[in-house]
C-alpha cells in the first residue's frame, strides 16, 4: 500500500466523523437561562482539553479501518505529527498533524509552526477539525466539519505569507537531527524588525544585495545564515503571534472557515449564533439561548 492510499483512506474515515458526537465528555443541559447565560461565556474555555481529546479519538477512529496488516495509527505527545501511522513496510511512515477548531473563538487560534522541511515527501498531511456542543452550549461536542489538506502546503502558504525581510524574517529551527526524536526541533519562528530600534533602510540595502530572489523564502542553510545575519545586526521582536492558522491565508482553509460559519446549527447559522453569544446586548444573548431550553 502507497503512502497516498493511507492518507486517501484516512481521510474517507475522517470525513465519515462529520455530524457525529463524540463520546469523551457530556455538558450538562442549563437548569435555567441564567445558568445557560453563564455557561455561553466559558464554554470556549473547554476547547484545549476536548481538543486534545478529539485527537485520541482520531486516532482510535482510524485504527477501526482494517489496514491490512500493514501497520497501526499511534498518537504521539509529545511528538511530530500527533498521528502516525506506524508501519515497517511503508517507509515514510504516513501521519496527521490534528487541529482542532471551537468556531465560536473569534480565529481558528490553532497555530502551525512546523518546517516545510519536515514535509518534503509529502506524508502529513494536516487536519482541521470543528466542533462544537451538540446544542450549542450544552451535549457531547459534536464534529461540524473536516479538512484534510497536505501539510506542505498549509507550511509554504505561512512562510510565503509572513516571510518579508527584512520587515519580518522566518526562521527554520536549529538542526537536531543527531538528538533523539523526543528532542528534535520542528519548529519555525517568526521576528518583526523594530523599526524605532535599528535603521531599516540599511536593512533594506543589505537586503537588496542579495539579488532578485532576496524576499523568496528559503529554508536552505545559505538563505538562513543571511538571515542570522539580519538578526545579528538589527533589533528584532519575537512575534508571540506568528505561525496562527487564521492569518497565513491558505486557499483551503479560508474556504472551510468560510463554510463552517455559514453552516446552519440549530436555526442559526454558526456566525450568527458566535455573533449572538458574544453580544454585549443580555436581551440578544437571551433570545438567542431561549430558543434552546
Amino acid at each position: 500500500m502507497e503512502i497516498y492510499k493511507i492518507l486517501e483512506i484516512a481521510m474517507s474515515e475522517l470525513f465519515a466523523l462529520e455530524g457525529r458526537p463524540i463520546d469523551v465528555v457530556n455538558i450538562t443541559k442549563p437548569y435555567s437561562l441564567d445558568y445557560a447565560k453563564q455557561l455561553s461565556k466559558v464554554i470556549s474555555k473547554l476547547s484545549p482539553l476536548i481538543g486534545n481529546m478529539i485527537e485520541f479519538a482520531t486516532v482510535d477512529l482510524l485504527n477501526t479501518y482494517d489496514w491490512g496488516g500493514y501497520g497501526k495509527w499511534i498518537r504521539q505527545d509529545p511528538g511530530f505529527p500527533d498521528a502516525l501511522f506506524e508501519s515497517d513496510s511503508i517507509i515514510p511512515n504516513p501521519g496527521i498533524e490534528i487541529k482542532a477548531w471551537f468556531p465560536f473563538a473569534t480565529e481558528i487560534t490553532a497555530r502551525f509552526k512546523d518546517s516545510v522541511t519536515m514535509f518534503g515527501k509529502n506524508n502529513i498531511d494536516v487536519a482541521l477539525i470543528a466542533w462544537l456542543p451538540e446544542y450549542v452550549i450544552w451535549g457531547k461536542p459534536q464534529i461540524i466539519d473536516v479538512l484534510l489538506v497536505s501539510g506542505k502546503s498549509v507550511a509554504a502558504a505561512r512562510d510565503n505569507h509572513y516571510h518579508n525581510p527584512p520587515d519580518y524574517i522566518v526562521f527554520e529551527p536549529e538542526d537536531t537531527s543527531a538528538r533523539t526524536s523526543n528532542l528534535q526541533q520542528t519548529n519555525t519562528n517568526g521576528y518583526k524588525f523594530q523599526v524605532d530600534k535599528s535603521d531599516i533602510e540599511e536593512a533594506r540595502q543589505i537586503v537588496g544585495n542579495w539579488g532578485a530572489d532576496a524576499k523568496l523564502y528559503s529554508a536552505a542553510k545559505e538563505y538562513q545564515d543571511k538571515l542570522k545575519s539580519l538578526l545579528g545586526q538589527f533589533t528584532y521582536r519575537l512575534d508571540t503571534n506568528y505561525a496562527k492558522i487564521d492569518r497565513i491565508e491558505h486557499q483551503g482553509i479560508e474556504k472551510f472557515k468560510t463554510g463552517v460559519l455559514s453552516r446552519q446549527f440549530h436555526g442559526k447559522t454558526i456566525s450568527q449564533w458566535s455573533a449572538a453569544l458574544s453580544s454585549k446586548s443580555d436581551n440578544i444573548i437571551e433570545s438567542a439561548l431561549s430558543s434552546l431550553l
